[in-house]
């Protein structure tokens, strides 16, 4: 089954609160016949977008193809979260790669941050971007752990921006009676995210990319002069980037075996008015220390953003906003018969190590993928690091290149099943409070 088409009307964004707040590009028209192209991009989201636009600005022809819109996928669905470092803690990357190639890690997950909010302030995006993020705790061990992971940000990476909280101080900006404390990142930051992907198509086209949309690639001919073919036409191109993320399915055999698609679920409420203050006292994005997390925070017009759950099939359920609805209560009680304006699903992508897949899978053929619920900062920074590697050797992608990705399971035709029973008893796990 080809995710692209499950649980989508094609080219059609969703129902979603993110697609009804945001004025809608004009359609670029489907790719017809032959082309040519230095670069041809499959897949128009952050990362492909991104890729595109770095390309262009250093004088490069590309084509950029998306069987969808722009923005289509889990870009323009996600919780719009730009979080510090990477999706694994720090304590974990040095166990992972060791302490130096952590600290390129940090430092890269830092730029990430930079890049995006300056391409936001280059290109005049009007995306919302606020700062801050915290992190929060459901158990006092939860608490304990965020606590001692932000005393160690300060002590061995010199970052200033993240303080603990105890219970009183997150209840002052957070009161939710299932949270026990966490932390407080003011160097993060949320935002509109298909507002941001918008606005970088925008600026890649007018750099002059060829964006074509409605152009499924169903196969990739390798050689000297790859040639990617769709429904209607194909490109003859030097080099070729994949960034189709959880919806690249079956084009390259090495990434479906170590990035594994997922599908996570988001809801907005009705406008809250002044009850907004009972969910959020400033204004910031939360997520917490559930193995599924749920993440949060409030729209320009005082609506509850709420994500949460998770499914490993291939199909979106038919109730999202139960789905949701759920976790949302036990965060929020008092929430439990407000209306549900909007509820919409998309697939992200996921890896064993939660950390991005980039990778050259041909001499002509790269790769970003599997960013793990990390992918605004990710994802955007991926695009740039891309671009840099069809041209020279880059040190940002060769760090990530250099993180030991193993297979999942049973590669690319079996890791679907095999994995959702491992998470689904992960996450079983995690609401009984194991």
């Amino acid at each position: 089954m080809n995710l692209l088409f499950s649980n989508d009307t094609r080219a059609t964004y969703p129902q979603s609160w993110y697609a009804a707040t945001a004025e809608p590009l004009a359609p670029f028209a489907p790719l017809q016949g032959e082309t040519t192209a230095d670069v041809c991009i499959v897949g128009a989201g952050f990362t492909g977008i991104s890729a595109a636009l770095h390309l262009a600005q250093a004088g490069a022809d590309v084509v950029l193809l998306d069987a969808h819109r722009v923005g289509f996928g889990a870009s323009g669905r996600n919780g719009g979260q730009l979080g510090s470092g990477q999706r694994q803690d720090q304590i974990k990357l040095e166990k992972m790669v060791g302490e130096d190639a952590a600290q390129r890690l940090w430092r890269l997950g830092e730029d990430a941050k930079t890049l995006v909010r300056d391409l936001i302030a280059t290109h005049s995006i009007d995306c919302y971007l606020r700062d801050g993020i915290a992190w929060a705790g459901s158990r006092a061990s939860d608490v304990a752990e965020l606590h001692h992971y932000a005393e160690y940000l300060q002590t061995r990476y010199g970052y200033d921006q993240i303080e603990p909280l105890n219970a009183d101080a997150f209840a002052r900006i957070c009161p939710s009676p299932d949270y026990k404390g966490g932390t407080l990142d003011m160097g993060a930051a949320h935002l509109h995210p298909l507002r941001l992907v918008f606005g970088l198509a925008k600026a890649a086209s007018s750099a002059g990319v060829r964006i074509y949309e409605r152009s499924h690639v169903h196969d990739v001919k390798h050689g000297a002069k790859p040639i990617i073919r769709t429904d209607a036409g194909h490109v003859i191109a030097d080099q070729v980037i994949f960034a189709g993320n959880g919806y690249l399915g079956g084009l390259d055999r090495t990434v479906a075996a170590r990035v594994m698609p997922i599908n996570n679920y988001v809801i907005a409420t009705e406008p809250l008015g002044a009850e907004a203050a009972r969910v959020l006292a400033a204004d910031i994005a939360v997520a917490d220390s559930r193995f599924v997390v749920n993440y949060f925070r409030l729209s320009h017009d005082k609506r509850l953003l709420f994500g949460g759950g998770e499914t490993y099939g291939y199909r979106f359920p038919s109730d999202i906003a139960g789905l949701v609805r759920a976790p949302m209560t036990t965060v929020f009680p008092h929430l439990r018969d407000v209306k549900i304006d909007y509820a919409w699903g998309g697939t992200l992508a996921i890896t064993i190590k939660r950390m991005p897949y980039l990778a050259r899978v041909k001499p002509n053929v790269l790769s970003a993928s599997g960013y793990s619920g990390h992918g605004v900062g990710n994802a955007i920074q991926a695009g740039k690091l891309l671009a840099e590697a069809t041209r020279a050797p880059s040190e940002g992608f060769a760090a990530f290149n250099d993180i030991p990705h193993v297979t999942f399971p049973g590669g690319g035709l079996l890791r679907t099943p095999i994995l959702s029973l491992a998470m689904s008893w992960y996450a079983m796990r995690d609401r009984l409070g194991l």
